[in-house]
């Protein structure tokens, strides 16, 4: 589990999973300080090397409700390698140590990387929910 000593890894690891990130340690402080983070954890993944390569944050409802894996990124310089499978998976397993009764995720379809490697740790596709917002 990532605590506050990693807090700037586990952003860099953020920042280069997600184009446009602005995600910093400062964030993650704040984040970790709030009340929902009572029930969350963050994992990052290390290579071969020791280089941070993954990281996922988890979010548990409380023992006997589903949790939530969001966001799970990895380094693109790191891609292709069964990394977001094995934190995905590890993920999972930190939910069920939480008492979670399910794991799930929330990615668009239009995110083909992110579909197969949640498809390739075990998760199923369920139907599409497209979200509503009014206009300004």
């Amino acid at each position: 589990m990532a605590g506050p000593q990693q807090a700037s890894v586990r952003a860099a690891v953020q920042r280069a999973a997600f184009d446009g990130s602005t995600f910093t340690d400062g964030n993650w402080h704040v984040m970790a300080a709030g009340t929902p983070y009572a029930d969350a954890r963050c994992l990052i993944a290390y290579g071969d090397r020791g280089e941070a390569v993954a990281a996922v944050t988890v979010w548990s409802a409380g023992p006997g409700k589903p949790g939530l894996l969001e966001p799970m990124g990895v380094h693109r310089e790191h891609r292709g390698r069964g990394y977001g499978k094995a934190i995905t998976a590890a993920a999972a397993a930190a939910l069920r140590q939480l008492g979670s009764s399910s794991a799930v995720v929330c990615t668009p379809s239009s995110n083909v990387g992110a579909l197969a490697t949640y498809m390739s740790a075990g998760f199923r596709r369920l139907p599409e929910v497209r979200d509503r917002y009014r206009d300004r």
